[in-house]
């Protein structure tokens, strides 16, 4: 049953030593974080789970923390890896296979929104990989791009371990009364998913609109 199912999981994360779960936080963002490696670890799969070890104020702060600094390794390497590699790993093998469509479409958002193009980045699939190596190409200072990715962490990482806790919470609160209360636990945790996804299309497509509006064209400059 699902119940069970989520009990073992639960009572496995919990069973952990915290510094181990808080491990597991930091090397699953700064994995989801860094270019290519990126593009195949699920971030937000990885806090959810962790964040089922959640029992008191303390052990969420210590998650948060360990997934912000993890995101913050992360795009930092990828920053150092921009500002002394850019171009060379823009053409390596493996910098082709992100297309340079994705490339370009980076460095304009950079140019046109500066700072305010790595705060978005952070809920935008790819992007979150790229522009911080974009940001070091285009020498961007690092105190410039921290203060700015920083916030983005932060809120990222509150909204799944806050959720992620929640979803816990109610399960276990629930699950001596209700032989369904597994069903409670999935409820949330998909209606979470959903809104974010929701959110990441929509703010994906205005990005996209934007971009192809600042490469269009002018009319009044054709001859």
């Amino acid at each position: 049953m699902l119940a069970d199912l989520l009990n073992t999981v639960i009572e496995t994360v919990q069973g952990m030593n915290l510094w181990l779960v808080a491990g597991i936080a930091f090397l699953g963002l700064l994995l989801e974080t860094s270019l290519f490696v990126g593009f195949l670890v699920p971030g937000d799969a990885t806090l959810l789970v962790t964040a089922t070890s959640v029992t008191s104020f303390e052990r969420w702060g210590l998650i948060v923390i360990a997934a912000v600094l993890g995101a913050l390794a992360g795009e930092s390497i990828g920053y150092a890896l921009g500002r002394w590699l850019g171009p060379t790993l823009k053409r390596s093998w493996l910098g082709r296979r992100i297309g340079l469509e994705n490339w370009a479409q980076a460095e304009t958002l950079l140019a046109q929104r500066g700072g305010l193009a790595v705060f978005v980045s952070r809920f935008l699939p790819v992007f979150h990989s790229l522009v911080p190596v974009t940001a070091g190409m285009a020498r961007m200072r690092y105190r410039k791009f921290m203060a700015w990715t920083l916030p983005a962490c932060l809120l990222w990482a509150v909204a799944y371990v806050s959720v992620g806790a929640f979803a816990t919470s109610s399960f276990q609160q629930l699950s001596t009364q209700l032989h369904w209360a597994g069903f409670i636990f999935a409820a949330i945790i998909a209606v979470f998913v959903l809104v974010m996804w929701l959110a990441k299309r929509w703010l994906s497509k205005r990005v996209a609109t934007q971009l192809a509006a600042d490469t269009k064209p002018d009319p009044s400059t054709v001859p």
